[in-house]
């Protein structure tokens, strides 16, 4: 019987972390109380209690190291429940749902909707397509509106335009907010506020008492005016919400969307070589560090994976890669949706320049290193023999795939 006592460092981190909804249940159990009697009553089963033969009790489940904590660290904490059944009025969010799912970005803004709703608003948000994202409920979302159809796919503004311009008509929301990126929520703000008549606020960074700044003059400057019902605003213009789930009741457009004849064609995605794409705008990175002993393997893995290439500074000072594929504070700061990190430990520097990448990979063999504690998904082990496997399982697949589509 293998005798390893397992640790969990993100149980370890609740542990630590009193402002964590699970602190309390990782807490260790209380040995001694006094009853309301005055007498002191002793915990038998707790961890150190000295029985009455001088013998003290031994933890032997690895308790005191974490590792019988993984099912309590994994365990979701329980949210209230906002409803609000009768809205006063409702704000309209439209995310930009890169990949299907919510991004920072659209989190920020569903976070900036909420204070605008304030306790008898509700945010409406408006989904175009099939969407990924099982968790509007905990971003703030009050009503969902999905507007699905083959004329929403691809790059298609004037119907969606359409689509929000008959929302607009039968909702009246009181405020419009969208991202002001470069994923299409700029774009189509702009364009719907001119449609209908309306002059928006863009790169929003705060709202106050009515009013609102943005960001002008090449972003030197601040611009402040009056708070009006279409805003466009910047990444990292809320705080996103964390403090409760909400409905997301899903809604419906009581009138068709009438098509329009579209005048710009999609005719579908460019291919674009990885290694061409700037580390700071590149969506999928496999990162290689000290860790890593056959770069040969690792370009090959990111060729068949269609990842961007980058690296540690270790890894750049060995020669091993460019430098301005170095990833951190030193060198580039990222915010892919996917990093993966291959033999990275996770120096201070590194990880303040995947601060803000959405969902962090580890493979390492020390499952203690502070990239372990940082990732989202962590595999220890030989870092040629995971890649190798990798590669193996993505090869297989679009292999099937090609059979299947012949």
């Amino acid at each position: 019987m293998n005798q390893i006592l397992r640790r969990d460092p993100r149980a370890e981190w609740i542990a630590r972390n009193r402002l964590h909804p699970l602190h309390g249940s990782l807490q260790p159990q209380q040995a001694t109380w006094q009853g309301p009697s005055g007498v002191v009553r002793k915990n038998p089963h707790a961890v150190g209690f000295m029985g009455p033969n001088g013998i003290r009790r031994i933890d032997r489940s690895g308790a005191q190291q974490g590792g019988n904590l993984r099912r309590i660290a994994q365990a979701e904490p329980q949210l209230p429940l906002r409803s609000i059944p009768a809205p006063t009025f409702l704000v309209a969010v439209v995310p930009d749902l890169v990949g299907g799912r919510l991004t920072s970005h659209d989190r920020d803004l569903l976070g900036l909707a909420r204070q605008l709703a304030g306790e008898e608003g509700a945010v409406l948000a408006i989904v175009f397509g099939e969407h990924k994202e099982p968790a509007f409920d905990t971003a703030g979302v009050d009503r969902l509106l999905t507007l699905s159809g083959a004329q929403y796919n691809g790059y298609a503004p004037e119907q969606r335009v359409q689509a929000l311009q008959t929302a607009d008509t039968e909702f009246n929301p009181r405020y419009w907010l969208m991202p002001d990126s470069h994923d299409g929520g700029g774009e189509l703000g702009r364009r719907l506020a001119a449609r209908l008549g309306e002059r928006p606020a863009t790169r929003i960074w705060q709202l106050k008492d009515g009013w609102c700044q943005g960001r002008a003059g090449a972003g030197q400057h601040d611009l402040t005016q009056p708070l009006p019902r279409f805003i466009l605003a910047a990444a990292e213009c809320a705080e996103p919400v964390d403090d409760a789930r909400h409905e997301a009741l899903p809604v419906t457009l009581a009138c068709p969307v009438a098509r329009t004849l579209g005048r710009i064609e999609d005719a579908g995605a460019v291919a674009v070589d990885p290694a061409a794409i700037p580390m700071a705008e590149a969506e999928f990175i496999l990162s290689g560090g000290n860790g890593v002993k056959d770069w040969p393997l690792f370009h090959q893995v990111a060729v068949s994976l269609g990842a961007t290439e980058g690296a540690s500074r270790v890894a750049v000072d060995d020669g091993f890669m460019t430098r301005e594929r170095q990833v951190g504070a030193s060198g580039t700061w990222v915010t892919a949706r996917v990093y993966v990190a291959v033999g990275i430990s996770g120096a201070i520097q590194h990880l303040q320049g995947i601060g803000a990448c959405d969902k962090v990979i580890a493979i390492n063999q020390d499952p203690a290193c502070d990239m372990v504690k940082r990732a989202d998904l962590s595999v220890i082990g030989d870092s040629t023999a995971l890649l190798q496997a990798l590669m193996n399982a993505v090869n297989a697949w679009r292999r099937g795939a090609e059979r299947n589509a012949a």
